[in-house]
């Protein structure tokens, strides 16, 4: 719990208009190389000095804010999504913590032992746009009179607002939906394995399935919507050049039977381009 919460039309406007208010030249960030991209516009905004450590690599972390502190920074930022969008990978987040704590440092983006935290409403929430900061309420303060995208930028319906509110009282009621999504998640992973496709382990909804080359990735996305199944295929600026993939992403909304069906129809597809395990193309 947080005493106070800033909102904003987008949680790209949240991140873009966090650190330029709060630091200045004389700061330090240090961010995940695979944060999002509203993470690192937001950052590149700010005057503080900065550092971008390999990702969810505590010693490569560390070694960076040794760095800034021997630089004679005033105050150090760790900077990370809670969940890589791409990856499923989810940040090692109490051993980011103990590095904070240890460098005297704040933390951005983590949940629990935190100075401020960003989230989306979105996403999984459902509400179609707008994101929040919370945190403490000298911070949040400083932000709604120093934050552009706050101070220059519309306010989110009352709709949304109240829709979120409401999944968030839901959400905080019973742990049905969440056990349904893990659920989901692993029946879909365990399937994708099974079948031969080459996905990034993990235990998240989102679910990276490797194909490495760019045409491969989109005409193979291409296919399964032709078998009435819709993903997208992502491919370099969005990944790293050589990573092509698709993303699909399992939602407590599923029930068996569409999960069977997507299934199925990777299955089919796979082995007509050729991309399962022991299948020849």
């Amino acid at each position: 719990k947080t005493d106070d919460s800033i909102l904003y039309a987008a949680c790209f406007d949240a991140n873009g208009g966090l650190f330029e208010p709060l630091l200045g030249e004389e700061d330090a960030i240090v961010s995940d190389e695979l944060n999002h991209a509203s993470i690192i516009d937001g950052v590149r905004m700010s005057k503080a000095r900065r550092w971008r450590y390999r990702n969810n690599d505590m010693a490569d972390l560390e070694r960076y804010l040794k760095e800034a502190v021997a630089q004679g920074t005033r105050h150090r930022v760790i900077a990370t999504d809670g969940v890589f969008s791409m990856d499923g990978v989810i940040a090692d987040l109490a051993s980011i913590c103990d590095l904070a704590d240890r460098y005297e440092t704040e933390h951005c983006g983590v949940m629990g032992r935190v100075d401020l935290v960003t989230g989306t409403l979105g996403k999984a929430l459902g509400g179609a746009l707008g994101g929040f900061t919370t945190g403490r309420k000298e911070i949040v303060d400083l932000l709604r009179q120093r934050s552009r995208p706050y101070l220059f930028s519309n306010t989110l319906p009352p709709a949304v607002v109240g829709a979120s509110i409401a999944v968030l009282d839901l959400l905080s009621s019973t742990t049905e939906l969440r056990d349904r999504l893990e659920s989901n998640t692993r029946f879909f992973r365990e399937g994708l394995t099974q079948a031969g496709f080459d996905i990034k382990p993990g235990t998240h909804p989102i679910v990276p399935i490797m194909l490495y080359d760019e045409k491969l990735a989109h005409d193979l996305a291409r296919r399964l919507l032709e078998l009435r199944v819709y993903v997208v295929g992502f491919s370099f600026p969005v990944v790293p050049r050589g990573q092509a993939r698709i993303r699909v992403q399992v939602s407590a909304a599923h029930e068996r039977r569409h999960l069977e069906k997507a299934l199925a129809a990777f299955a089919q597809a796979g082995q007509e381009f050729g991309v399962l395990k022991g299948a020849a193309r």
